[in-house]
């Protein structure tokens, strides 16, 4: 089901009431999780919100030069929708880990899952690596996929093939800072091919002798296990989910966020040292080899089975503090207005029609009095 804010229409209700979802699972953050806030509030039902963009980083690097305290903000956001949730899934322990830190209850984190027919070696084409070398097959490549966005660092990969002349270089995907990382690469062995999609995103996995990700935003890193699954060791920034992923000098390499040095140092073990190729080749056997571990089917398994049921059972716990607190109140609302019956204060009998209550209690006694405190 699609949640949005349907006004007019209404057809998200009619909808949820005919369908009576067990729990109600959105993605985070984004209007699509305010919605499902209030449906899983108007209709009772549990609320799973997983996370997937790492929103604070965004603001950080997008509006922070401008807006004081951009990532603060985000951080309170996130903490006003999240608190509403009966179970967030954060994409890497670490994710998780800085959640909590920073005040969002009940994380739980969601297996990875890939689909390792679509991404395999066997894509590996010499007709792909010659359109993303530009016709130089025999060059080293690497190769970053995905958003082009600030917060992907992309434009340190430069730093790289001034540091070593022979390297070429191929982005590919589409985003808000296209325009800006073209013309910071120009005179660059640089290819952009834009978005792929199908078997040719498959190839470009493949193709790769190195896959770099230099952006510190990961909650996951889905096109980092892509890469694995290809048989591609990935050189990685050691922030958000990707130390999830990698295990440093067998999977690929870590390096700590914005040190393009440490990046440049594990490019070129993996290409120019001496034992390069074989280093390359067991690193991306063993990367494949960790990928396989992680299949869809298996994910979905512990998201229906444990993750959901721990949600509706969140859900029941919540809901029965909020009903014991509900009907505490109550009581003593009740017995503060029974006191004041029983007083006969002025204060309660002036809130009816006084005539009218004169009348009755000069008739039926307390009957009027027991009848109204029922209400």
């Amino acid at each position: 089901i699609v949640l949005t804010f349907d006004w007019p229409d209404q057809v998200i209700p009619r909808v949820l009431r005919r369908f009576k979802p067990d729990v109600i699972h959105a993605s985070s953050p984004g209007f699509m999780c305010c919605a499902a806030a209030l449906y899983a509030w108007l209709y009772n039902r549990p609320l799973v919100l997983s996370y997937h963009t790492h929103l604070p980083v965004y603001a950080r690097d997008y509006v922070g030069h401008v807006l004081p305290y951009a990532e603060y903000w985000a951080w309170t956001m996130l903490r006003s929708v999240h608190a509403r949730a009966d179970l967030t899934l954060a994409t890497s322990p670490q994710i998780r880990d800085e959640l909590l830190a920073n005040g969002i209850p009940r994380v739980d984190v969601w297996r990875k899952g890939i689909d390792t027919d679509r991404f395999n070696p066997s894509f590996r084409s010499a007709k792909m690596k010659r359109r993303l070398t530009n016709g130089d097959v025999d060059a080293p490549l690497i190769v970053y996929i995905g958003r082009l966005g600030a917060e992907k660092k992309i434009g340190q990969l430069r730093d790289l093939l001034e540091r070593f002349p022979s390297l070429r270089c191929a982005i590919v995907g589409k985003g808000p800072h296209q325009e800006e990382l073209k013309k910071h690469f120009e005179g660059t062995r640089t290819v952009f091919t834009g978005v792929l999609h199908g078997e040719e995103l498959s190839q470009a996995f493949a193709s790769a002798d190195v896959f770099c990700m230099p952006s510190d935003s990961e909650t996951l890193g889905f096109v980092v296990l892509e890469s694995m699954a290809s048989g591609v060791p990935v050189v990685g920034a050691n922030a958000g989910g990707i130390p999830n992923l990698l295990d440093h000098g067998r999977t690929g390499f870590l390096f700590e966020a914005n040190n393009v040095g440490e990046m440049g140092d594990a490019v070129g073990k993996l290409l120019f040292d001496e034992g390069a190729d074989e280093l390359r080749k067991t690193m991306g056997a063993e990367a494949r080899s960790e990928a396989e571990k992680w299949d869809w089917e298996s994910a979905t398994s512990v998201l229906r089975n444990i993750q959901y049921p721990k949600a509706i059972a969140n859900y029941r716990e919540r809901r029965s503090i909020i009903g014991r607190f509900t009907r505490s109140w109550r009581v003593l609302f009740r017995f503060r207005w029974q006191v004041r019956w029983l007083l006969g204060t002025s204060k309660a009998v002036a809130a009816l029609d006084k005539k009218k209550m004169e009348y009755q209690l000069s008739v039926g006694g307390w009957a009027p009095r027991r009848r109204l405190l029922r209400r």
